[in-house]
């Protein structure tokens, strides 16, 4: 009897498997679920799912035929395009065009953060921050026609302003050189005070305490600024560059479209007005995607060489 007992005793419990686990873990976070899933719906059915039609790209496409049954052309399509004469115009276009927004948009919201965070008067920064993030809400279509306003030929504000001042007026749009600045401050002024919000949520997180000391310390505005509100700011920034890096060859394809012309052309087509044009205008449909494909893969090259390295230099990075 005793052996018995003593063998039972010492019988290992049984370990409780994954599968039991992962179940205690779905029912104990069943409302986050329910919450998310909507979410996972939408990138599952609208992203995901037709990511299956990127064959198209190796395929050439024919509507009748269906995209199973169309014939199999490999990498005729991304020769094509790498041997068109256009090719490294649209890309030097792409790459100028959204380098120079990062260039500018990264650090044009975090100088209005620290501007907004040294106005101590409570209702001035709120009129103040309503006033700069007010345009972020307004339509492409509308921030271009209020661009428009400013820079007509014959009664826009800008070349009114130079005929009165006795200089002759200026098509800006019909000049090459004017278009990538035109897109890219026109950018910033819809959309740096949207991106200060974010900065400024960040701000706020830093501890009071960290100011305090600074100050008993000596430090001048200045240094409180350099020495504790920038670092306590570095993650925020740091993701939000990642970000912006990993959709570089993504330039904005409507407002582009909107500001382009054939005086324009050499420095205003882009990949994603050129695949627009090729796709659906031309009905060109496996070339239209070989070009996307070839947007989207370096796209997601550059996030991970940018993840990587942000990684390395620092201990922020998206994963």
């Amino acid at each position: 009897m005793d052996v018995k007992i003593g063998s039972t005793a010492e019988r290992p419990l049984p370990r409780p498997g994954k599968f039991d686990s992962v179940k205690k873990r779905l029912k104990r976070n069943v409302g986050l679920y329910i919450i998310i899933s909507p979410a996972v719906l939408y990138y599952l059915i609208w992203h995901y799912w037709p990511m299956y039609g990127v064959q198209i790209a190796f395929k050439d496409f024919m509507p009748g035929l269906g995209i199973w049954n169309s014939p199999w052309v490999g990498f005729e399509h991304f020769e094509r395009l790498f041997n068109a004469y256009y090719f490294w115009t649209i890309l030097k276009n792409t790459l100028g065009i959204s380098l120079y927004g990062l260039l500018v948009g990264i650090p044009a919201p975090i100088v209005l953060a620290l501007l907004f965070n040294e106005v101590r008067s409570k209702k001035l920064r709120t009129f103040a921050q309503t006033v700069s993030y007010a345009p972020h809400f307004i339509s492409v279509v509308v921030a271009v026609g209020i661009l428009f306003f400013f820079i007509s030929p014959t009664n826009g504000v800008i070349n009114s302003v130079l005929q009165s001042l006795g200089f002759a007026s200026r098509d800006f749009l019909a000049e090459p050189g004017s278009f990538w600045h035109l897109y890219v401050w026109s950018g910033i002024w819809q959309g740096i005070g949207w991106s200060s919000l974010i900065y400024s949520a960040a701000i706020s997180g830093i501890s009071p305490d960290l100011y305090e000391a600074a100050y008993i310390d000596g430090a001048s505005k200045w240094r409180r600024i350099w020495h504790v509100t920038l670092p306590g700011m570095v993650p925020t920034i740091v993701i939000l560059s990642i970000l912006s890096a990993g959709g570089i060859m993504s330039v904005g394809f409507e407002k582009i479209l909107l500001m382009q012309n054939p005086m324009n052309l050499e420095t205003s087509e882009v990949i994603s007005t050129y695949m627009y044009k090729s796709g659906l205008l031309n009905t060109q449909y496996s070339f239209s995607a070989a070009v996307g494909l070839f947007n989207n893969v370096i796209n997601f090259i550059i996030l991970i060489v940018v993840n990587a390295v942000a990684r390395k230099v620092g201990e922020t990075s998206l994963w």
